[in-house]
């Protein structure tokens, strides 16, 4: 019971996380059944068989805020459905050590570029309001689908900061539309997984587990990224992505960094990114006040002709 309480508190946190900033969920849960002694490819179908639940009431909430672009959705979330089914059936017994530490490089290099373009220039609008091809989404999504599946997490983490830094799309929707979409990944990955492992060692009740807490947060998640100014909002997703990625790296076999240095490089990225967060929060106040007072000007300029007018139709009889 303890440890179902456990799992339950880390899926209604991992949800607030992936709801909000859209990714996590199946990184932080992974990587907590993976603590506990799960082997990879049974933690990764855990995960999976509870985000059918997790990613529909996510979706259901972001649609009800008017987060989600569906064209978007389709185009991502079908060849990611491809994309997990295929990596859950086929590679789910094979090992990706190896592949980690490149795809932590590249994330954070685009990582880097979504922290620093939302925190110094804001949010993107020379693309705003363009589609979004299919030949970009379609191997995004295939590939993303696939990480996902062999990885226990990788949709959130590969799908938002790409479509993000097109510029496209503000983050909320982006978010949203990667969220709803990931139910079809989620569904697919399960479906290869039960082809591939059987249900040889998923345990139904962490499932559960992780899918109150999650059904829990979906909402309030949903809600939350409506409201937060998407300036924040990007320095947000992108310290994520940054934090997320260097952790894989130190700790990689390409590196192999010691305690120390690692907590020394996790210190360092903290302050840097509370950093960013917080000139993100300034940037947000002046330019709202400024539009404030650009709103209040003509009001008052209106104000000082009128009155300037009835003055002058006041004086005239005495200037005759």
């Amino acid at each position: 019971m303890r440890t179902l309480i456990l799992l339950a508190l880390a899926g209604l946190g991992a949800q607030l996380v992936d709801g909000s900033l859209g990714m996590a969920y199946g990184v932080t849960s992974t990587t907590l059944l993976l603590a506990v002694g799960t082997n990879p490819a049974a933690a990764s179908a855990t995960v999976h068989l509870a985000e059918i639940g997790t990613t529909l009431a996510s979706g259901a909430a972001h649609w009800r805020f008017g987060n989600v672009d569906w064209p978007v959705v389709a185009k991502i979330g079908i060849p990611g459905a491809v994309g997990a089914f295929a990596g859950a059936t086929f590679l789910s017994g094979l090992s990706t050590d190896l592949a980690k530490p490149v795809m932590a490089l590249l994330l954070l290099g685009l990582g880097l570029y979504v922290l620093l373009r939302f925190t110094f220039l804001g949010l993107p609008e020379g693309n705003l309001g363009k589609p979004l091809r299919k030949r970009f989404l379609g191997p995004l999504g295939l590939v993303a689908g696939f990480l996902d599946a062999t990885g226990g997490g990788g949709w959130g983490p590969v799908g938002t900061p790409a479509v993000l830094a097109g510029g496209r799309l503000e983050p909320r929707k982006v978010i949203g539309s990667i969220d709803t979409s990931e139910f079809l990944v989620a569904v697919a990955a399960s479906l290869g997984f039960l082809v591939g492992l059987g249900s040889e060692g998923v345990d139904a009740a962490w499932a559960a587990a992780l899918l109150i807490g999650g059904l829990i947060a979906a909402p309030l998640a949903a809600w939350l990224v409506r409201h937060v100014p998407p300036r924040i909002l990007g320095s947000a997703v992108g310290g994520l992505i940054v934090l997320t990625n260097i952790r894989t790296l130190v700790r990689s076999d390409w590196i192999g960094a010691g305690d120390a240095a690692q907590w020394t490089v996790y210190g360092v990225v903290y302050v840097l990114w509370a950093a960013a967060l917080a000139h993100s929060f300034r940037a947000h106040r002046r330019l709202s006040s400024a539009a404030g007072s650009g709103a209040a000007e003509p009001a008052a300029d209106t104000a000082d002709t009128r009155h300037s007018g009835t003055a002058a139709t006041r004086s005239e009889p005495a200037g005759r």
